[in-house]
């Protein structure tokens, strides 16, 4: 090195110093290289967390929304099915009806009055006797004056007395052939009671089964079921088909309106007595019919001679006769009867039961819930023809409620008058065939498949 010029060593140093120089532009050039890689990988990954935080918001928002939107589509969904559902109101509990029977049963009898013309409807509402019918004095036969008056006048029945029978085949002949003239079933009646109301007891052509009053006596209801299925048994041997029977009527001390025809004076008792006669009718097949509403004895008068009345009020008979009437229709009667009966404090003036719709309607129907038929005592009694015409009674009956009408004093007349009614509107068709449903279901019933 000793032998090197100054400038050659100067020329050495410089060289070094640029060499240097160079390096450390170099190093300081890569520092920036890297610190320019490094913010941009910095930026990029904190880019790329901000685009995956944005992402994932949308995502969750996104999710959120369609939620929501699910949500309202299905509220929106469980409301119309809740305006599409019908409301299900559901029925009490209560025993069901054979609605198959019922239903077969109703089929025959709107058959049967759909063919019927008006005439023969209102011909079908009245219970007469044979010689109503016929026009002669005694009836002991059933003839061709009996096959023509049943063609012309389609009664539908017929009630029969002790002087209508002779002896057991007569009375048997005389039933099947007036059964067998007529285009319609027919009710063909009696009143037999027992004890002094027995008309073919008083015939001789039964044994008398005695009084009501000395069977309830007993207060043996045997004796009462016993008493009405012989009753029964020989009533429909002879082709009887309906028994004005029992008499539910509550005796009152010292009243002999009724008589030994009442099972007593005590109401529950004689509740139980009706109940038990009635069950043993229908043993037989017999229609039953209790009487007389509301409760003759409660009236020291006698409808055949008059007007009856009682100051008796609802309360009253809810206590006494309506026991006994409502055993009657519980133990499953086809007919009651109303009486002639006048209660003004039930009804507000004199009106005959047999001709009020408060009576029928609102009290029998009801308050007691009788279904079947109601049927008017004898409309030839005084209490109805000292104050009204047949036709007025028998119109007045029909309005009240009542479904049949047992022998009015001109039949004719009656007839006439319900016509007459219908055709100027104070009584519809349909109130003509309400009743005569009543009429058909019983007369039909028999006809329902066990």
């Amino acid at each position: 090195m000793a032998n090197k010029t100054r400038d050659e060593i100067e020329e050495e140093i410089d060289e070094e110093y640029d060499e240097e120089t160079i390096r450390r532009e170099f190093r300081h050039k890569r520092r920036i290289r890297n610190q320019i890689i490094t913010y941009a990988v910095t930026a990029i990954f904190l880019i790329g967390i901000a685009v995956g935080v944005f992402l994932g918001a949308k995502s969750v928002l996104t999710s959120v929304s369609d939620k929501k939107h699910a949500e309202e589509l299905q509220a929106q969904l469980d409301e119309l099915q809740k305006e599409e559902e019908p409301v299900v109101i559901e029925a009490p509990e209560t025993t069901p009806e054979p609605v198959e029977e019922k239903s077969y049963l109703d089929e025959i009898v709107d058959s049967c009055i759909a063919e019927m013309p008006l005439e023969d409807k209102v011909k079908g509402l009245f219970i007469i006797t044979p010689e109503a019918l016929t026009g002669t004095d005694i009836v002991v036969r059933a003839g061709d004056t009996t096959k023509e008056k049943i063609s012309e006048h389609a009664v539908g029945g017929l009630i029969y007395f002790k002087q209508n029978m002779k002896d057991s085949a007569q009375l048997t002949e005389m039933l099947s052939n007036t059964v067998s003239y007529s285009k319609y079933p027919m009710f063909l009646a009696v009143d037999e009671e027992g004890g002094s109301v027995s008309r073919v007891a008083e015939a001789k052509l039964a044994d008398n089964v005695g009084t009501m009053k000395e069977i309830g006596a007993t207060q043996d209801t045997a004796k009462a079921q016993e008493a009405g299925a012989t009753i029964g048994n020989y009533l429909t041997g002879f082709g009887f088909n309906l028994n004005f029977a029992p008499v539910a009527d509550v005796a009152m001390e010292g009243n002999e309106t009724i008589g030994d025809r009442s099972f007593g004076n005590n109401a529950g008792e004689v509740a139980t007595m009706v109940a038990a006669s009635v069950d043993g009718m229908q043993s037989s097949g017999m229609n039953v019919c209790v009487k007389h509403f509301p409760g003759l004895a409660s009236s020291e008068e006698d409808t055949h001679d008059g007007m009856a009345s009682t100051e008796k009020t609802l309360e009253d008979f809810e206590t006494t006769d309506f026991l006994a009437f409502q055993a009657g229709i519980d133990a499953g009667t086809e007919f009651v009867m109303v009486s002639h009966l006048s209660v003004p404090n039930i009804t507000g003036d004199n009106t005959p039961s047999s001709l009020s719709e408060k009576m029928i309607t609102e009290v029998l129907r009801g308050q007691l819930g009788f279904e079947g038929i109601v049927i008017t005592d004898a409309m030839n009694m005084a209490a109805i023809t000292d104050y009204y015409g047949s036709d007025e009674a028998a119109v007045k009956a029909l309005q009240a409620g009542a479904d049949m009408i047992l022998m009015p004093e001109d039949f004719e007349a009656a007839y006439n008058g319900i016509i007459e009614a219908v055709n100027n509107g104070t009584l519809s068709e349909e109130r003509i065939n309400e009743s005569l449903r009543r009429v058909y279901r019983v007369k039909y019933k028999d006809k329902v498949e066990e």
